[in-house]
């Protein structure tokens, strides 16, 4: 049973027409070893209490890499959900809708109801910023028209495409930062867009360019998100970006090893904009986080999780769970859009195998039964271009296990994923939340006052390859784990308890 609508009533819980204040007591362990080196597990208990403002503002939306795939794709997708375009194909009608986004086409179990379970759209438990309403914008190192960029993509159908040009061909990318030394060079053709001058001059045109947006739109809050090209790794040296004094400095004296997307997020960051990066390299330089946490501007990433990696975050974690020994991953792909081709280079390639391989980290780290301390599956990826399928990424995986009384086990998984049709709604989804996140306020029992989370938004773990935190806190890569999270976090907004599956009251 679906409820699209529901009120929680609770002494916990008062609802006002700014906010939602709940009060919440969280229950986690507390780990010491006594006199005699017992483990002593002691249960506990803190009380937080929630704040989550109700007015959700006019949102503008400003995605690096506005006229590549991605990009395209969600403004495509957003304007025919908006308009309500259909189109035809040789298998029938097709309407527009966001399947494939957490926020706005799954579904959370609230309780049940004369026997049956009764479950809610994740969008109902807390007010969002509908995609629907967005003010989108951005930047591109290519000048073309969103309407022949769509058609330079070849991501959607032709009869959706031709509905759509009257809408997109006047959306124009604003010129975008672009070096050469950070991504292929099979990238030079697109580069027709461009801000000159030193990372200076280029960080401050790029901070003009977002408060003109935000005024000329009329947007109450603006998300930026980084969905360009993937850059190799950028030098990360002490005096150069360890600090956010160093940075600033080094951007001052345009220094090479400063990166576009670091460029993008340091403006962004000094605007007060959240920044999301969808792409596995190093932006978020020491230098660049410190900015962020002294400044509170929630930064969040990396790398979308979409297809191979959220399968491995699904299928190791099932397997490590139930007591099976992974040895072995082995992961091939191939595709033929733009992203494929800039892979093609080696130290682009390389800052998407760190951010891949990294994902079975946690999980392997959960069980010393299966593996002795410094033991790792062997695990490997390989990228390759073929021009010919373009969109439609080709995914093959092997995942040997050892077993029971020294057998095998292998599985091997083939998946054929359309590359841009799986980012575009976890772009959405990422837009989405980090604004939600930056209208929740919390405070522990015993502070005198509201504040927000940490800048560095962990609650973005769910569509990540890599998960960006802060330091000193355990990376999660199970995707059940880091979907539980986001959930009860935001069911403890509104005063629910966890979902513990327990079922208690059909088991008495």
């Amino acid at each position: 049973m679906l409820v699209d609508d529901f009120r929680v009533e609770s002494p916990n819980v008062v609802y006002t027409d700014e906010a939602i204040t709940s009060t919440y007591n969280y229950a986690s362990t507390a780990l010491s070893r006594d006199d005699a080196g017992q483990w002593v597990v002691r249960p506990t208990s803190t009380q937080y209490q929630f704040r989550v403002d109700r007015r959700v503002p006019k949102l503008g939306v400003m995605l690096v890499g506005l006229g590549g795939n991605n990009g395209t794709t969600v403004a495509a997708g957003i304007l025919a959900n908006k308009h309500g375009i259909t189109w035809m194909t040789k298998d029938g009608l097709r309407k527009p809708n966001y399947w494939g986004s957490l926020t706005q086409a799954a579904t959370l179990r609230v309780g049940n109801y004369e026997g049956e379970e009764v479950f809610t759209p994740f969008k109902s438990l807390l007010p969002m910023a509908d995609p629907n309403d967005w003010v989108l914008g951005g930047w591109d190192i290519s000048g073309l028209n969103m309407a022949e960029a769509m058609e330079r993509a070849r991501v959607l159908d032709f009869e959706l495409q031709k509905q759509l040009v009257p809408y997109m061909r006047d959306m124009v990318p604003l010129p975008g930062i672009y070096d050469p030394a950070f991504i292929a060079a099979n990238q030079e053709a697109r580069a027709d867009n461009v801000i000159k001058g030193t990372r200076q001059q280029q960080l401050d045109t790029v901070r003009a360019q977002i408060r003109a947006f935000k005024a000329d739109s009329g947007v109450d809050k603006v998300v930026i998100l980084w969905t360009a090209n993937t850059e190799r790794y950028a030098q990360v040296a002490e005096g150069l970006n360890d600090t956010a004094e160093a940075l600033l400095a080094s951007i001052a004296a345009d220094e090479p090893e400063v990166s576009p997307s670091t460029l993008y997020a340091t403006a962004a960051v000094l605007e007060g904009v959240p920044f999301v990066n969808g792409s596995p390299q190093n932006t978020f330089v020491p230098g660049l986080i410190e900015l962020a946490v002294s400044r509170g501007v929630l930064i969040g990433g990396d790398d979308f999780k979409s297809g191979q990696t959220k399968m491995k975050s699904v299928l190791v974690d099932f397997l490590v769970g139930a007591g099976l020994k992974p040895t072995s991953i082995v992961s091939y792909n191939h595709l033929g859009n733009n992203d494929g081709m800039n892979l093609s280079a080696p130290q682009t390639f390389r800052s998407k195998e760190i951010s891949k391989s990294n994902v079975v980290d946690d999980m392997v780290a959960s069980n010393s039964l299966l593996y002795e301390p410094g033991e790792h599956p062997d695990h490997v990826v390989v990228i390759k271009y073929v021009p010919y399928v373009g969109d439609s990424k080709r995914a093959l995986d092997e995942y040997t296990s050892e077993i029971f009384l020294g057998g095998t086990n292998t599985i091997v998984l083939h998946n054929t994923c359309e590359d841009s049709l799986l980012a575009a709604p976890i772009i959405i989804d990422l837009v989405t939340l980090a604004e939600l996140i930056g209208r929740i306020e919390l405070r522990r029992d015993g502070e005198p006052a509201f504040h927000g989370f940490h800048p560095v938004a962990v609650l973005l773990s769910y569509l990540t390859k890599a998960p960006l935190v802060p330091q000193g806190t355990p990376v999660v890569n199970a995707l059940s784990k880091q979907r539980a999270m986001l959930e009860n976090i935001m069911r403890a907004c509104v005063g629910l308890p966890p979902d513990s599956n327990m079922m208690m009251e059909f088991k008495c």
